[in-house]
């Protein structure tokens, strides 16, 4: 049984416009991660690139905040929202294209159901998020040109534009040079007709192009930004399992096991003989996934890994899977096949995922529990290793600090603008976000190059510390530090303020402790980003 077009578009739209608008609630009612936080900096202090991603997802977030004209947490986060539901539409125009409208409706529904595409970057704003849509688009594009019978103008065109797309998912994130690769791949060992044509060499040199504000931004930087990252992929000599299995299982979790179910079966399927596309459109689509995936599972037997780096690589293999399944329910001659309520297969795996998201934000926002330390004799430490704290009671701690903050102004013990300082960029950047730059306060990140980052310019653009200078810290227990240890080899005195509570659901999670770090030594090792050589580690 087959359904319109129209009709199929009617059913996307809705699962379009559901999803999005549970998105945004998401995204306007959660404080920040640890990752999104950091960001913001992105586009409070714009650059042609950074020491860690390309700029685009800064250039997202001064979009949708209107320069940071709207700086909360909806309109940060608006970019995700929006890429999403264009994602799901151009799921369901790929499928549609490569079998039926239902096939399409069923790639929409699997690629809502993945955790990757819509929450950590459907609804999170990392560099991922920008990064997704234009994976996407070069999914369109190249199928809509590599697999051509005959190349035509049309086809030269549409190669042209995926270049495009390439150029633009690589100045979101280094990961998109992988869509370059398989495009190579597939060239290479497919169809090699592409060689002689200008267009894949125009298609290369415009996503060449298109990265050229992060060349010339590390060119101008000591090529710090590929240094870091080659620190972080280069293999070790030592096999880890520990890394592995937590790559292949957060494999499954990021994309949903329902789906990655779904997804092994119709690799094993398709692996066995059954036809459920044309060959060409088959075979671009697994070059543009399986490098990316099997690459970073790889290295994770050696050099620890983080499971979303490979989540684009699954998009196209979604796509496929949708197609399979269809095939098969068209081969067993399903009733009412479009229905996909019918299909549990697919049906539970949006369930898996409204249920994981439902408990989710339930943890983050109202849950009693605490999951970290709750021994009242270590208060320094209460609610350490408790992760769901990282998203939760920052606005609250900077309310309960606000009145203690102008008590020590008003009783002259700081100047009204008084810096902050913060070790590390997590926790560092949360307290940066919600505390000290609403307040008028600049925040000085202290640290090494891995733990401040772009802090190292930020902290130049600020101003630095001054000798004799005080300055605030704020030591959050989750998060706990030995003050002591970390600052009196730099500070002439470390007085206590106040310490302020963050509950949820009237529960005590953790506390915040307010310092004042007196008289500045100036005789901290801060990283200097205009030296001519950067020492990472």
């Amino acid at each position: 049984m087959s359904i319109t077009e129209s009709r199929a578009t009617k059913i996307v739209l809705r699962i379009i416009v559901i999803s999005s608008i549970v998105r945004a609630f998401i995204g306007g009612t959660m404080e920040f991660s640890n990752d999104e936080v950091y960001y913001w900096t992105y586009a409070l202090y714009p650059e042609l690139s950074h020491f860690d991603h390309p700029p685009m997802v800064g250039w997202v977030i001064q979009l949708f905040t209107l320069n940071l004209k709207l700086p909360y947490e909806l309109f940060m986060r608006l970019g995700g929202v929006v890429f999403a539901g264009i994602n799901t539409f151009l799921a369901y125009r790929i499928a549609s294209k490569l079998k039926d409208s239902i096939a399409g409706i069923y790639a929409a529904f699997l690629y809502t159901s993945s955790i990757y595409a819509s929450i950590l970057s459907g609804i999170f704003i990392i560099p991922d998020t920008p990064q997704t849509l234009f994976w996407m688009l070069s999914i369109y594009f190249l199928l809509e040109s590599l697999p051509v019978a005959k190349i035509d103008g049309k086809a030269r065109r549409n190669l042209l534009l995926a270049g495009l797309m390439i150029g633009l998912a690589g100045l979101s994130k280094y990961h998109g040079a992988f869509i370059g690769i398989g495009v190579a791949l597939y060239v290479l060992v497919c169809d090699r007709r592409w060689f002689a044509d200008w267009s894949l060499w125009g298609a290369g040199a415009i996503a060449v192009l298109c990265l050229f504000p992060v060349f010339y931004w590390n060119y101008a930087n000591d090529f710090i930004s590929f240094t870091f990252h080659s620190d972080r992929v280069t293999p070790t000599l030592e096999l880890r399992l520990d890394y592995f299995l937590r790559e292949f299982g957060g494999q499954i979790a990021y994309n949903n096991p329902w789906n990655w179910y779904l997804i092994v079966a119709a690799l094993v399927g398709i692996a066995k003989g059954k036809k459920v596309m044309d060959k060409k459109s088959l075979q671009v689509l697994l070059f543009n996934g399986l490098p990316l995936i099997i690459v970073f599972t790889s290295f994770a037997l050696f050099r620890e890994t983080l499971p979303h780096w490979s989540g684009p690589g699954y998009f196209p293999l979604i796509i496929i899977t949708a197609v399979y399944w269809r095939v098969v329910l068209i081969d067993s001659k399903a009733r009412n096949a479009w229905r996909l309520w019918k299909p549990k297969r697919i049906a539970g795996s949006t369930t898996f995922l409204a249920v994981v998201l439902a408990i989710a934000y339930w943890l983050i926002n109202f849950s009693p529990i605490n999951l970290g330390k709750t021994n009242m004799d270590d208060p320094q430490n209460f609610g350490e290793w408790d992760f769901t704290q990282d998203m939760y009671g920052w606005r609250q701690i900077n309310k309960k600090l606000q009145p203690i903050i102008e008590k020590d102004v008003q009783e002259g013990k700081m100047k009204p603008n008084a810096k902050f300082v913060a070790f590390e960029w997590f926790p560092g950047t949360h307290i940066d976000f919600y505390i000290a730059h609403p307040n008028n306060h600049p925040l000085i990140m202290m640290g090494t190059w891995d733990q401040i980052h772009k802090y190292a310019w930020i902290n130049q653009d600020r101003g630095g510390l001054e000798k004799g200078e005080d300055v605030y810290f704020v030591n959050v227990t989750n998060w706990g530090r030995d003050v002591n240890q970390q600052f009196a080899a730099y500070f002439d005195s470390i007085e206590e303020v106040g310490r302020v509570e963050v509950t949820r659901a009237n529960k005590l999670m953790r506390y915040a402790y307010l310092y004042r770090l007196k008289g500045y030594k100036d005789n901290y090792p801060f990283p200097d980003p205009f030296e001519k050589t950067h020492k990472i580690n």
